[in-house]
């Protein structure tokens, strides 16, 4: 990584460590060796080995596990593959991924259904306030709800598995979007209870980009399809998904190393500790500017959003604006317009350490000073 740059924002893109890239780069060697002999004899078994590998970290049958390029097209195979009627309503929190509010949109829009958001009270978010807010907006009329495992913008980790029983109770299937889940925290694919689970292997497990799955319920398999349609169109849930067409599928080969990484590092230690550096550095930051912490306790992982003291405009525009001039200071940190406020989104990956955050809170006061 880039010496000079202060990077505290590993949940936009990841990092992948030269390690894993080695991987990546042996299975490139390997297909352009002899393309026709690997695409049709040996990439079929690498991604099952590869499913099963990844399905032994989140409690999963590698069957039941498909790669795709990223959450963003997962959760679009689900929702371009779930059938709506005018009236029907799918249901998402406020805080809602963007990428994934347009797919929602776009799939309601075409079948006259409609977006309904479930409320997340932000600041001061509570487990029953989550809960309360998910059982009033459900309605007769929910045909299918797309949960956020942890939120982008606010970076809160939410009772997903509850979240999941609640409207499993109202007869509503759930579709999760755990692109922040992997390698953040412990994942149990039947523990969490999910009709469909979305998750990124890129951020937080540190694999190489275009590696994210899409885990499927046995009983939820039937009819789900790619949002590429290819040969296997009709021939099952891994047919399908396996073979969209022509692509570089050395990213999702190395997820095994990938997780051997991750475990080197420490696996559940390691998210531990990450976990606590984030709380710490929230608590930092918040304090030396005079502010508050966003996601706390049980609610946060290794993310931590900060409310910055600016005054006038605070709306995208505003955080675009600030955004640009921390990445001119070479400080990459996200910045998000949520309740009326700005806040700073900050992470804690293992390359991350307390001198990180006296830098960012530093950087920081200069470019609001600067900038009003």
């Amino acid at each position: 990584m880039d010496p000079d740059w202060l990077t505290v924002n590993h949940g936009s893109f990841g990092a992948t460590p030269l390690i894993v890239l080695q991987a990546q780069n042996h299975w490139r060697r390997r297909m352009e060796a002899q393309p026709s002999a690997f695409m049709g004899r040996i990439l079929p078994r690498a991604l099952r080995a590869a499913a099963a590998a990844l399905g032994a970290l989140i409690c999963a049958d590698g069957r039941d596990i498909a790669f795709v390029d990223n959450a963003t097209a997962g959760c679009n195979a689900v929702l371009h593959s779930f059938l709506l009627h005018p009236g029907d309503e799918v249901l998402v929190l406020s805080h809602v991924y963007g990428a994934v509010r347009n797919a929602v949109r776009h799939v309601t829009g075409r079948a006259g259904a409609r977006l309904v958001e479930s409320p997340l009270p932000f600041p001061g978010t509570t487990m029953e306030g989550i809960l309360a807010g998910l059982a009033a907006a459900l309605s007769p009329r929910t045909r299918l709800a797309v949960l956020d495992h942890i939120t982008s913008a606010s970076a809160l980790v939410l009772p997903v598995a509850r979240m999941v029983a609640t409207c499993h109770a109202a007869g509503v299937p759930v579709l999760v979007d755990g692109a922040h889940g992997p390698g953040q925290v412990a994942l149990d694919m039947r523990a969490i209870g999910a009709d469909w689970y979305v998750g990124n292997c890129h951020k937080w497990l540190m694999a190489p980009k275009g590696a994210a799955f899409l885990w499927a319920a046995p009983d939820r398999q039937a009819g789900l399809h790619p949002v590429t349609l290819s040969h296997g169109y009709g021939q099952g849930f891994l047919a399908e998904f396996d073979w969209t067409g022509t692509r570089d599928p050395s990213a999702c080969l190395a997820v095994p190393d990938a997780i051997a990484f991750h475990h080197r590092l420490g696996g559940t230690a390691l998210m531990a500790r990450n976990a606590a550096l984030a709380a710490e550095a929230a608590a930092l930051v918040a304090r030396r500017l005079g502010t508050e912490a966003g996601a706390t306790g049980p609610l946060a992982g290794s993310m931590g959003v900060v409310r910055l003291p600016v005054s006038g405009s605070a709306d995208e525009a505003r955080a675009l604006h600030l955004r640009e001039r921390l990445l001119e200071a070479r400080c990459d940190a996200p910045l998000h317009a949520l309740g009326g406020a700005l806040w700073l989104r900050l992470s804690a990956q293992a390359y991350n350490e307390a001198a990180d955050y006296e830098k960012l809170t530093e950087t920081l006061a200069r470019v609001l000073r600067d900038n009003g």
